[in-house]
């Protein structure tokens, strides 16, 4: 089994000063980290049943349906056609991936198998008596109810709508002030029906139990009826439906909460906490510090939020569900783990694990999920199986439950990496072109001496600047067959020993292309030179950035892309 806290689908209400695309963007990603999180949890991890602990949206309750305003405006133009969009986002991250799991399972699939996300958080409903019926309507007809029973793995989980229970008796925020925990001004038409579902569960529990058993046992699966003639006026017939069929079996009851449990102020949540790992190292017999404020979870409340939930409303949770054993919870973003003392409990204490986000974007680095196993076998005779222990045989107790911390990603670390390798990649990029443009620079010089030519040729400064350069003279060069020494003698222009013989150059001749991005560095003497300053360089400059991005980015984002695509 595995439990899911706190996707909080990132909306307009997450970030509402983000602008856009940064907005877009942050909401797309989000959605696919979780997408392809849950796909991978599903086939590596193959689950019979799923567990949302609320908070399954992060506005859900400003988008208010027809009737109602909103009392902030910034929310007023959101309303039911944008609800059922997030809904439908929020079935598409993981509905789908759970029903395409189905479909892949043919008929050997499990029918057990179950995904539940009827349990409402106070970004679903809002808290107390900020809570808006129609809104928690909405999310019941939708979602199912937030009050229910479910036998999983011979255990019973009783998921319990504490945010709309935390209405009895709230504090107000603004004054301090405890409310009417009964009649006008109480809230009573939020909590009441949370309540009259806790005190139907001596009933309805083990009528669910039963029914679990028969199913597994193969037994008939609805109740079977005595059937008796009565008189008319008989009382018998105002008297409850008898069960022909009883179990007398007891299951570990496990609670299932939004809203943390309370807990002493500064009471320390563990080694997993990611915020805030305890003070100190543990001692020789591995406990931590009794009180270490930086590792626990603030009691505080305010506007819509509650960390935890109040003493008396813990205590009347505890007491009407009956030997819970084991407590989950949400809203906090991180972990926490410990042993609540203070409740009636058959092992002595309640084991309460708060859940970490399953989103990157909810404030932790490591988002994860809670896997757990169930082991509680019934024998033939539908009571719970015992194992000889390791001393002389005896028979003991068995653990029938454990958890294990799963932690996902780290995509802001990832993303850390990314902007560094880019920050790199940008700065090689722009080096190459800062030492390219000298070197086409000295380039262009060479060649334009050497006019392509593989054996370098001189020429005086006079010449070069000349247009003769352009013709020739062949008045001005004369021939000799030879010398006084009777060997051959060289042609020397009329001009002068000091000048030299320069292939010809056409005035149709365009400089070469290769180097059309420098022509303006270079003077009329061939000397490189910045000809207008610092700006015609970084022109060059820029030029050869831009190629390196457009050779590098492109292989590099078609890759990334068919890998993300793919995967």
């Amino acid at each position: 089994m595995v439990l899911i806290a706190d996707p909080q689908l990132v909306d307009p209400h997450t970030y509402p000063g983000r602008p856009w695309p940064l907005s877009t963007i942050t909401r797309l990603h989000t959605d696919y980290y979780m997408r392809k999180s849950f796909a991978l949890l599903q086939r590596q991890l193959d689950p019979t049943t799923v567990f949302f602990l609320g908070d399954l949206f992060d506005g859900g309750r400003e988008w208010l349906p027809p009737g109602s305003v909103s009392s902030d405006p910034r929310w007023r133009n959101y309303g039911e056609d944008y609800w059922v969009k997030e809904y439908r986002r929020f079935g598409g991250i993981f509905f789908d991936e759970w029903l395409r799991r189905r479909d892949e399972g043919g008929a050997g699939f499990d029918d057990h198998r179950r995904i539940l996300a009827g349990l409402p958080g106070n970004h679903d409903l809002g808290l107390g008596k900020g809570i808006r019926l129609p809104v928690r309507q909405r999310f019941n007809t939708f979602f199912g109810d937030g009050n229910h029973v479910d036998v999983v793995g011979n255990h019973t989980f009783v998921s319990v709508d504490t945010v709309s229970l935390s209405a009895k008796g709230q504090v107000d925020p603004a004054t301090g002030r405890q409310g009417a925990a009964e009649g006008a001004g109480s809230g009573q038409e939020i909590w009441g029906p949370v309540e009259e579902f806790l005190k139907n569960l001596k009933t309805d529990k083990p009528r669910i139990i039963n029914r679990a058993v028969r199913i597994q046992n193969a037994r008939v699966e609805n109740d079977l009826m005595f059937h008796e003639v009565v008189d008319i006026n008989s009382t018998l017939v105002n008297k409850s439906v008898h069960s022909a069929y009883t179990s007398k079996v007891h299951l570990p009851s496990i609670l299932l909460s939004h809203v943390p449990l309370y807990r002493p102020k500064d009471t320390p949540c563990g080694p997993n906490r990611e915020r805030s790992p305890p003070s100190t190292p543990p001692n020789e017999s591995g406990e931590y510090l009794e009180k270490d404020p930086p590792n626990a979870i603030r009691v505080e409340a305010g506007i819509q939020y509650q960390n935890v939930l109040t003493p008396e409303v813990s205590s009347e949770l505890v007491e009407m569900i009956g030997d819970v054993e084991y407590a989950f919870s949400g809203d906090d973003h991180d972990y926490c783990e410990l042993v609540h003392r203070g409740y009636t409990s058959p092992e002595g204490g309640i084991r309460e694990v708060t859940v970490k986000s399953f989103s990157w974007a909810m404030g932790v680095r490591r988002p994860g999920f809670l896997l757990v196993s169930l082991w509680n076998p019934l024998d033939d005779r539908e009571r719970i199986a015992s194992y000889p222990g390791e001393a002389h045989g005896r028979f003991l107790k068995h653990a029938t439950l454990q958890t294990r911390l799963c932690l996902l990603p780290d995509q802001l670390g990832i993303f850390i990496r990314y902007a560094w390798l880019l920050g790199f990649t940008l700065l090689a990029i722009f080096v190459r072109a800062v030492v390219r443009s000298g070197k086409v620079g000295q380039e262009f010089q060479l060649d334009r001496h050497s006019n392509g030519h593989v054996l370098p040729l001189a020429s005086t400064a006079k010449t070069m600047k000349s247009d003769s350069l352009h013709t020739r003279d062949s008045s001005t060069v004369t021939s000799h067959s030879n010398n006084s020494n009777g060997g051959l003698a060289s042609r020397v222009p009329a001009s002068g020993r000091n000048a030299r013989y320069v292939a010809p150059l056409h005035d149709n001749d365009p400089l070469d292309e290769r180097w059309s991005d420098v022509s303006g560095l270079v003077d009329d003497d061939g000397n490189a030179k910045r000809k207008q300053g610092v700006g015609a360089r970084m022109g060059v400059v820029g030029r050869e950035v831009g190629r390196g991005v457009v050779v590098v980015g492109v292989p590099v984002g078609v890759w990334y892309f068919w890998v993300v695509g793919r995967w």
